[in-house]
């Protein structure tokens, strides 16, 4: 569990000096005290349906290697899901895949609310803050949105240890796929897999990314490669790789 007191969201190497800025919409699953455990298991509280394991982890190594500025959610998706449209269905869970939040459901107008202004909103405004930052100062920026997806969902395995997903702009998110691929010819890597723009994940991604005209790529790993510092490091050793390879292939190399 990510320990970051009451921050709704926590921002590491602001002033990192690297093109990419990466962002972690379900770094944590944190319940703020006033919601108690949600009538979950610890169990159940552990598992993908209330964060991305191994997201973060990765997303920490990623800004190290690159220099990065992070941007992560330091709260629960089961409190709020801060990669999903404020009238989304499934902004705040009540059925996570198989399981039932009940302390989610028949939720008033006030708390709902709540949980947008202090946790929702904070994540969105400290992006739009960093990213407006690096606009004035006239650094390139490259936005990465990264997550992590489990093996079996709903009784059905997914193959793909990785997968790229894109926004209205799929020249970046292309040549990062082109990239991996060329470097590791025999991954099965997954084209908006296991999600696509139109299952509705890809908020973050259009928001800051599409939004601004930045380059921009949403990246899915799936959970069990990246639960041990083994594979930690080496999905971080792929993706700097393969994420700066796909960046000089759309705009060159950096000027010294």
């Amino acid at each position: 569990m990510d320990v970051s007191g009451e921050k709704a969201v926590l921002v590491t190497n602001a002033r990192g000096a690297s093109p990419f800025v990466i962002v972690c919409d379900h770094a944590s699953n944190r319940l703020p005290a006033r919601y108690g455990d949600l009538g979950l298991s610890s169990t159940e509280r552990l598992s993908h349906i209330a964060w991305d394991p191994g997201a973060l982890a990765v997303a920490r190594m990623l800004s190290d290697k690159l220099d990065a500025p992070l941007v992560q959610s330091t709260v629960s998706r089961l409190i709020i899901d801060c990669n999903r449209e404020l009238d989304a269905p499934d902004l705040i869970w009540q059925l996570s895949e198989a399981t039932r939040i009940a302390a989610n459901e028949n939720l008033d107008d006030a708390e709902r609310q709540y949980r947008i202004d202090h946790f929702h909103r904070p994540y969105h405004a400290s992006i739009e803050t960093l990213l407006e930052a690096r606009r004035h100062a006239g650094q390139e920026t490259v936005l990465i949105c990264l997550h992590s997806f489990t093996p079996v969902y709903h009784g059905v395995a997914r193959p793909w240890p990785i997968g790229f997903i894109h926004g209205a702009d799929t020249r970046y998110t292309k040549a990062a796929f082109d990239a991996l691929a060329a470097a590791e010819p025999g991954l099965d890597i997954g084209w908006n897999e296991p999600y696509a723009a139109l299952n509705g994940v890809t908020l973050t991604l259009e928001k800051h990314g599409d939004g601004r005209g930045l380059d921009a790529t949403m990246i899915e790993i799936r959970n069990d490669e990246i639960l041990e510092p083994a594979g930690v490091a080496l999905w971080s050793d792929r993706l700097a790789h393969c994420l700066e390879t796909a960046r000089v292939a759309r705009h060159g190399a950096m000027a010294v």
